[in-house]
């Protein structure tokens, strides 16, 4: 099963019980002067399909939904050309789509993969979770779920070295020349309580950023992605196996 794009539905008839599902959800905006405006996109379905096939190879039977392309962005963001912002209230209306169109498939389990730091889901799981108590949705931020300070010099927030490492890895065709990388230099706020995370506000991008970047990307290579696009997926695959096996009904010891 795994890849939705490569089933047809004699595949999907005669196959064996697929357990769950994972949605890649990212973004359409500007990733400093060097990748796709689709960099979210194309990393979060990637890794699923990567994880989906090594969970695959343990026996599990899930698919890969094609990637929500559209998130929620920040000020600033949202002024330049072709930056796409989707409101919370229709992230919700998308979700609650895809969750009833599984359930009807026999399908009670999804895992959003989220590759846009923009995107927080975990209010409208929770009202999804009243709403089809018998439905597990987990959501999982990809490039979290392994320390990324163990392969980067500088992983960056946006563009930097993480993001166009997994580029090079998966989608090299999509990276401009070295030469020309921004330098995803940021400012900080003049609040020490916004810098040390210990209270949030939206930064406006355009005063954040000259060139849409967020970390220095300079550091970036193929071989990096790899390592690290590994061992994300290996994790993914385990929680993957374990969550399409779990019963819902003994979640908890």
């Amino acid at each position: 099963m795994t890849n939705i794009d490569a089933l047809s539905w004699s595949d999907v008839k005669s196959s064996q019980v697929v357990r769950m599902a994972i949605l890649p959800w990212g973004a359409t905006e500007p990733h400093n002067l060097h990748l796709s405006y689709s960099t979210d996109n194309l990393l979060s379905r990637a890794v699923s399909l990567d994880a989906a096939t090594k969970a695959e190879a343990q026996g599990v039977q899930t698919v890969v939904l094609p990637a929500i392309p559209f998130g929620s962005q920040n000020p600033g963001q949202t002024d330049l050309p072709l930056c796409i912002h989707m409101r919370v209230e229709t992230q919700k209306a998308i979700l609650y789509d895809v969750v009833s169109s599984l359930k009807r498939s026999g399908i009670n389990k999804l895992l959003i993969m989220n590759g846009h730091g923009g995107n927080t889901f975990n209010g409208v799981v929770r009202d999804l979770a009243v709403d089809f108590p018998d439905f597990l949705i987990a959501i999982s931020d990809w490039y979290k779920v392994v320390d990324s300070r163990s392969f980067f010099t500088e992983p960056g927030d946006h563009a930097g070295e993480l993001e166009t490492s997994m580029m090079l890895h998966y989608y090299p065709e999509y990276v401009k020349p070295k030469e020309v990388y921004g330098t995803g230099t940021t400012r900080q706020f003049t609040i020490s309580g916004l810098n040390k995370r210990l209270f949030w506000l939206p930064r406006n991008w355009q005063r954040v950023s000259d060139d849409t970047g967020i970390g220095n990307p300079q550091h970036a290579n193929a071989e990096k992605g790899k390592l690290f696009a590994d061992a994300v997926s290996t994790v993914v695959a385990e929680f993957i196996c374990d969550f399409a096996n779990a019963d819902p009904d003994k979640l908890y010891c």
